[in-house]
């Protein structure tokens, strides 16, 4: 496939193929994967900022995550309940790419996966769910606005579903959101923490599917870059961490991650 037009931060040209990923992964110590929406779409998740993503097709969709909107507007909240009910991660099982991350975890390289998806696929993959950081929380979760109370998703559609189109916290009468991260809320301090130690650790940081412009996930890249890892990127479209990574891969994350994943492995 080439190289690319610009030059890394180790002088050279970072290579776009996954025979570069390969080559990283090959006898590196502690790997850390930072992982976006672009690795569930094989699942059929749609992401949110690529050419077909969902706020690239509806921008007033956002609003769905917006903390201030969600807050102030029982119509919304009522709407969202029924975006929760219909998500594809219900139905979803996980793709090649998530099972190469398994894999990984498997021979005892993959340290941790902090990931931005609330969609539960690298758990189902196989990966030991302490080693799963969900930075932006879990769809399958729900928590009180007010007291912080939290119960299980499917428990509040089950209410939905018997006539509550918002149903509200049965322990103070608060507002009842996913256990997910909208925009305007702060991330779980012990959550952010546990990024921030595995970002610092790694030899190699692999951001997998992720457009790197959401912060504070994106400045895990900084984090890994300043204590002295190499970063490579999988992503179809260029991100911010483009100029300072080691290599790209611009191939399809679900043929790329297993090919590489493989070729650095007896996995039989």
């Amino acid at each position: 496939m080439g190289h690319w037009a610009a030059t890394g931060h180790d002088g050279y040209r970072a290579a776009m193929t996954r025979t570069a990923l390969a080559e990283h992964l090959q006898g590196t110590g502690r790997i850390v994967a930072l992982t976006g929406a672009g690795i569930s779409t094989d699942s059929g998740i749609p992401d949110y900022r690529g050419p077909q993503g969902v706020w690239t097709k509806d921008p007033t969709a956002a609003r769905y995550v917006t903390l201030d909107a969600y807050m102030s507007d029982p119509q919304l909240r009522a709407e969202s309940w029924l975006r929760r009910r219909d998500h594809p991660a219900w139905a979803a099982t996980p793709n090649a790419a998530h099972k190469a991350l398994a894999t990984l975890e498997k021979r005892g390289d993959l340290q941790a996966i902090v990931t931005q998806n609330i969609d539960g696929l690298h758990q189902r993959a196989g990966n030991d769910p302490q080693r799963v950081i969900e930075i932006h929380g879990s769809l399958f979760g729900v928590q009180c606005m007010t007291c912080d109370q939290r119960t299980t998703m499917r428990s509040a559609l089950d209410r939905v579903e018997a006539g509550e189109p918002d149903p509200a916290c049965l322990a103070c009468g608060g507002i009842l959101k996913s256990a997910t991260i909208s925009f305007g809320q702060n991330l779980e301090t012990p959550v952010l923490e546990a990024a921030v130690a595995a970002a610092q650790a790694a030899d190699l940081l692999i951001a997998i599917g992720t457009s790197l412009t959401v912060h504070p996930a994106a400045g895990l890249v900084d984090l890994a870059l300043r204590h002295g890892a190499r970063v490579v990127i999988c992503n179809a479209e260029a991100t911010p961490y483009d100029a300072v990574a080691h290599a790209l891969v611009r191939e399809p994350i679900g043929e790329a991650l297993p090919w590489a994943v493989a070729a650095t492995g007896d996995d039989s």
